[in-house]
């Protein structure tokens, strides 16, 4: 291996370590700032959001069969269906836009 991957190695080392372990040694009180609060609040999900929904579009043969699904999965979850039967309807959409547009 080059030397440079011992510099990348060391600099994704001290990133990471300076994200997790700085927070913990410089904020010792409770955050009060509600701003402040609310954001960090709404980090995972806009996270999770970040990384699932690309997916969710590339995962199918058709982005359209994708795109239908997350859709379809939004509006089931907004009219409060659980989780099981949001993802039996996204998958058979799927497998039905793909019967027909493939």
């Amino acid at each position: 291996m080059s030397h440079n991957v011992y510099i990348y190695l060391l600099v994704m080392f001290a990133v990471v370590y300076a994200i997790r372990v700085l927070p913990l040694t410089l904020v010792r009180k409770p955050i009060q700032n509600r701003f402040i609060r609310s954001f960090l609040y709404y980090v995972p999900y806009v996270t999770l959001a970040v990384m699932t929904f690309p997916a969710i579009v590339d995962a199918t043969q058709s982005p359209i069969a994708g795109a239908a699904a997350l859709a379809l999965g939004i509006l089931l979850a907004w009219c409060g269906a659980g989780l099981f039967p949001v993802a039996v309807s996204c998958c058979l959409i799927v497998l039905v836009l793909e019967w027909f547009l493939v």
